[in-house]
């Protein structure tokens, strides 16, 4: 019987050309994100007034924050959308939303053009992309966990962020080869609309490959059953209170990392640490191919020996690190690469699993929701706060003071795993 089962896991065959489909739109909503963020060092005085390029750049970062708190709203909208009527139509609206958020940005006219329309027109554009991205991530993590066989799921969960640091990859090459090939006034000039444009037609590509998705049996299964359940984000808490408590917890940590490591340290050591933009591009680029390079053999480590020893590992390890690493955010392209490397080799161990953890905490009828509300408005409190707080924080002297923030916020998700189920090898309800 024992090899009869390991003989059918080596046959299972992963099913590519669908997880490709799958996570090749969600490569593109993260890229939209990404280069906002990663690019705001040149495009800031281009949509606020100049004169005080700190202004400038907390003023940026505040539309940055203010777009993620849309995210719950999208979260709630699109993942009931889903529920109600299919992962694939909801992951084929949050595409479009955000590429054409995407083209909004790159043709918009500056601050000196039409004044403070620049910031309410940028701000709209952040609207819809936050609304896209809060349905995307509930969504696309959803129909990942619901194709996956029950052994399998921490592999097919990999991809998820494969595609996410591949897309991130991307957006920080391209900042990397636009820093050399342009001088900075020609990136503040026109050169940070490039990637704006990349999106949109990234955009086109994505949607095609969406359209060949077939729906899940899970949700085929459950649609009936959703559709009947009624104010469904209020069932999330009477009825799984645990699950939108660990959900919470263990996410608020993720984002922290994931902003930190992918958004906040980039104009962090640039403006605050004086350290060279190449240098930071290039230190990026390569602890993300290396986030990438980890996110299957951590989904396939999780399917062996569960899910827990893994988020422990990280968790602890991020508290222990997260402050001596900050210390090394100077100039220097060794130090740069130390602190990318470690952190995001660290953040791996949860970024393979998550999509798999958040879809085995909710029941196929409340899933898209149930992630979608919860994971989203804590991203919106987090997450979308980071890069402000760290830049506030910088200005005021006291920079230090953000890195014990994320350990402290590892010691809360540690603690919270304590009460997680090992759900290694489960059935989805």
């Amino acid at each position: 019987m024992v090899e009869s089962k390991v003989s059918s896991q080596v046959r299972h065959r992963l099913p590519v050309r669908k997880l490709f489909a799958a996570s090749v739109g969600n490569a593109l909503e993260w890229f939209d994100w990404t280069i906002y963020a990663t690019f705001s060092i040149y495009f800031a005085t281009a949509f606020f007034p100049s004169g005080n390029d700190v202004l400038a750049q907390i003023n940026t970062f505040a539309t940055y924050a203010l777009a993620f708190f849309f995210r719950p709203l999208g979260g709630l909208l699109l993942g009931r959308f889903a529920d109600v009527r299919g992962r694939k139509p909801a992951m084929i609206l949050t595409i479009s939303l955000m590429a054409g958020g995407s083209v909004v940005i790159a043709i918009l006219p500056t601050f000196h053009q039409v004044g403070w329309l620049a910031p309410i027109l940028l701000l709209l554009a952040r609207v819809a992309q936050g609304l896209s991205l809060g349905g995307e991530v509930s969504n696309a993590s959803a129909y990942l966990g619901e194709i996956a066989p029950p052994k399998w799921r921490g592999r097919y969960s990999s991809f998820f962020y494969i595609s996410t640091g591949s897309a991130v990859l991307l957006a920080s090459v391209l900042g990397f080869v636009l820093a050399r090939t342009m001088d900075k006034a020609t990136m503040s000039s026109y050169g940070w609309r490039i990637p704006f444009l990349l999106g949109g037609i990234l955009g086109l590509i994505g949607l095609w490959l969406r359209r060949s998705l077939s729906e899940t049996e899970q949700f085929e299964q459950n649609k009936t059953r959703a559709r009947k359940v009624r104010r469904p984000l209020l069932t999330t808490l009477r009825e799984h209170p645990k699950a939108v408590g660990q959900l919470v917890g263990i996410t608020m940590l993720s984002t922290l990392c994931y902003y930190t490591f992918f958004s906040a340290l980039t104009p962090f050591a640039v403006k605050t640490r004086h350290a060279d933009d190449v240098d930071v591009f290039l230190a990026l680029s390569v602890g993300t191919a290396l986030f990438v390079a980890l996110q299957y053999p951590y989904g396939a480590l999780a399917d062996r020996i569960g899910r827990k020893p893994q988020l422990f590992g990280w968790s602890a390890a991020t508290a222990i690190l997260i402050v001596p690493l900050s210390t090394l955010v100077k100039p220097g392209l060794g130090n740069l690469l130390v602190v990318f490397c470690v952190g995001l080799g660290l953040y791996a161990a949860l970024s393979s699993l998550a999509p798999a953890i958040m879809s085995e905490l909710f029941p196929t009828e409340l899933r898209g929701l149930g992630i979608g509300a919860w994971y989203n408005l804590t991203v919106a409190i987090f997450g979308g706060t980071a890069p402000l707080v760290i830049s506030a924080l910088s200005a005021a002297g006291a920079s230090i003071l953000f890195f014990w923030y994320v350990a402290a916020g590892a010691v809360i998700a540690f603690l919270v795993l304590l009460t997680l189920p090992e759900t290694k090898g489960s059935e989805l309800r």
